[in-house]
């Protein structure tokens, strides 16, 4: 190919507003054909922005672009026909000169709304719509603080704001080390934080225009903190003492109501005599219920699902079945499988047929698998010589006994078996297995009546008052083997005893439990934190075994729904090496059972 003659002139100079101008893109040869088919003259400017707007000063060349009418058929949009008929003019033309070509037809363009707007993305979240109105203002009291510290967060795009007394009793409770003094301390550190985030003129905080909680990276919360910062005149009924902290709340939460009349106030309080004070005085108030995993303790997640009694009928068609290592599998599909979680029991019992019951094992799509259990209810499966007596009973045991199952929660009223169960099996894994090298118990202690004062001896010994249901519970295992005599019972209580530590929740933090067996007992009194703390303690090999009744409540504000047993059933539902059982029969005596449901 021979080379392109050499220039005979030099080249023209381009205009300093062309350095300006964008490159175009390079127009396709096919488009460029029937664009000479078909090509109009070039149309008149199309002014992009307004003469008074910010952009007006600019180049002529970056407000004004050419435009090319778009014929029938073609195959150029706006932007390609626009780029061809920039990238056909002469170099050394100005660009200000195809501006000003005459006009023949009105442009067809996209408005420039439409071609700035971002594309859609496949994977993006939609946006949650804000209510219409202005956001509300929720006044704290001390005890929501100090119950939950990053409380603040969770009021979404909502205000808060801050008596000068909350501060004033939050200092009060800081000293310590119990939980509610961990608690005020976070809550101070959280509130510190805040503060240093908004400056005003570099010397202070601007704490009367709010300081935004998004400040220290929560962006879920899109409101703003509001402390007290002048005197309120307080004007509460004369029967009300004037001095006392909660009074001094409802006073400011009149002020507030007082001075934006437009906007509502509400008063959050874990306090229900405080909550009814302020009702009584007009005012609204409400429970802070962010901490709640549920609303009802009655929706609670019970692991076991009944089948339709048609349930042959309507899968039998679709379904495929195994047997593999002593169990056989059911494969099914249809409308059943999106109501099933991993490592719920189902169950299917009919008069004059076999009964089922399986544990789902896995869920792949619309398609689930059903896996058959041992049968716990049969002397020869006896686990340390106990049987299950119900149905429950016998799916807590597939629970206890599986080493795939790392977290494993029984709730149930009293004398449901849930210590009896839990002590059976982890003796048998750790004596008879050798799974698990020893059996940690632990439990809150809540006393049920008046404190008796502080108890003597080390931690082993502190801590013996208050597992007598354990000590009751290797009674009945000892038992069971009634050839061993005497000596050998002894023996074996020795034995067992040697396997067993008993630790205080006061020693948790920092420790990792290798191949360890623990049970929590009374788990219904821990907090969802206190629950975290715990779980988290488990390293390779260990097994946690979480036991309550959610009818047993001691600890002081809280409920069913907030409870740290019901936290961990409610997030750890579905999970592959998690399950739960509601134990619904109680099987200590007659007696037991009756005042279980009269009383």
């Amino acid at each position: 190919m021979p080379l392109p003659k050499p220039p005979a002139r030099p080249g023209d100079l381009l205009p300093a507003a062309a350095f300006e101008t964008q490159a175009a893109p390079k127009a396709d040869r096919r488009s460029l054909k029937s664009r000479d088919a078909t090509e109009s003259p070039p149309q008149g400017a199309l002014d992009l922005l307004d003469a008074g707007s910010p952009g007006a000063a600019r180049p002529a060349a970056r407000l004004f672009q050419p435009a090319v009418a778009r014929p029938a058929g073609n195959a150029l949009g706006t932007g390609a026909a626009l780029a061809a008929s920039v990238a056909a003019a002469p170099i050394s033309a100005p660009i200000s000169a195809l501006a000003a070509a005459p006009r023949s037809a009105p442009a067809t363009l996209t408005p420039p709304s439409a071609v700035r707007a971002p594309l859609p993305q496949p994977n993006a979240k939609p946006r949650k719509a804000k209510p219409a109105g202005p956001a509300k203002l929720f006044v704290l009291d001390t005890n929501v603080l100090m119950h939950d510290p990053s409380c603040l967060y969770r009021f979404e795009e909502h205000d808060i704001f801050l008596p000068m007394i909350t501060l004033e009793e939050l200092d009060d409770h800081k000293k310590g080390m119990s939980e509610v003094a961990r608690n005020a301390r976070q809550v101070s550190r959280e509130l510190d934080a805040l503060a240093k985030s908004t400056t005003l003129n570099g010397h202070g905080t601007d704490a009367r225009a709010g300081i935004e909680l998004a400040k220290t990276g929560h962006r879920e919360a899109g409101g703003k903190l509001f402390f007290q910062t002048t005197h309120f005149d307080i004007k509460l009924p004369d029967g009300l003492p004037q001095g006392k902290a909660d009074n001094q709340i409802l006073g400011v939460v009149q002020t507030l109501r007082e001075q934006h009349p437009g906007r509502d106030v509400v008063l959050v309080s874990k306090d229900i005599n405080m909550r009814v004070k302020a009702r009584a005085l007009g005012l609204p108030a409400e429970d802070y219920a962010n901490d709640k995993a549920l609303e009802d303790g009655d929706l609670l997640y019970t692991g076991v699902l009944p089948l339709p009694g048609d349930f042959w009928g309507r899968h039998g068609k679709t379904m495929e079945s195994w047997q593999q290592g002593g169990n056989t599998f059911y494969r099914i599909s249809g409308p059943l499988v999106p109501a099933l979680l991993i490592n719920q029991f189902v169950y299917l019992e009919a008069p004059g047929a076999t009964p089922l019951y399986a544990r789902v094992t896995e869920i792949t799509g619309k398609t689930a698998v059903l896996k058959t259990l041992r049968d716990y209810a049969h002397g020869k499966n006896a686990v340390w010589g106990v049987t299950a007596r119900n149905r429950e009973q016998n799916f807590a045991l597939n629970l206890l006994m599986d080493p795939e199952c790392d977290f494993v929660t029984l709730a149930g009223t009293a004398g449901t078996g849930k210590t009896l169960m839990t002590l059976a099996a982890g003796l048998s894994q750790v004596l008879d297995d050798r799974r698990y090298s020893e059996i940690i118990v632990t439990r809150v202690t809540v006393p049920v009546g008046e404190d008796i004062g502080f108890l003597p001896g080390d931690e082993q010994e502190k801590m013996n008052p208050w597992m007598g249901a354990l000590d009751d519970n290797l009674e009945v295992l000892a038992r069971t083997d009634s050839s061993a005599g005497e000596w050998g019972r002894a023996a074996t209580n020795d034995l067992v005893r040697a396997k067993i530590k008993i630790k205080s929740l006061n020693f948790m933090r920092g420790r990792t439990f290798l191949n360890k067996y623990v049970i929590i007992d009374e788990a219904q009194n821990l907090t969802p934190k206190q629950m975290k703390t715990l779980i988290t303690r488990a390293g390779p090999g260990t097994k946690i075994v979480c036991l309550g009744n959610l009818a047993q409540i001691d600890t002081p504000y809280l409920t069913e729904g907030s409870s740290g047993l019901t936290f961990a059933v409610d997030r750890f539902k579905g999970w592959p090496h998690g399950g739960h059982i509601t134990l619904a029969r109680g099987e200590r005596s007659r007696l037991a059972d009756f005042a279980s449901d009269v009383l």
